[in-house]
């Protein structure tokens, strides 16, 4: 389900980004084009998530 979640929002926030891009240069809006840079981003999220330790918080016995 994250990785749905994941892809969904990526889509949504990179399409916005896409449509404002495109009206402000004056050139056609392209929904595909966000699609595939958000499964990119998708990638690279999921990536970045793997080589982050999942213990970052200091344990009871650190002061």
């Amino acid at each position: 389900m994250a990785y749905i979640m994941t892809f969904v929002w990526s889509a949504l926030l990179i399409s916005m980004v896409n449509y404002v891009v495109s009206a402000i240069q004056g050139v056609p809006f392209d929904f595909m084009w966000g699609i595939y840079m958000s499964l990119i981003v998708s990638v690279l999220v999921f990536l970045i998530a793997a080589l982050i330790p999942g213990n970052l918080a200091p344990g009871k016995d650190h002061h």
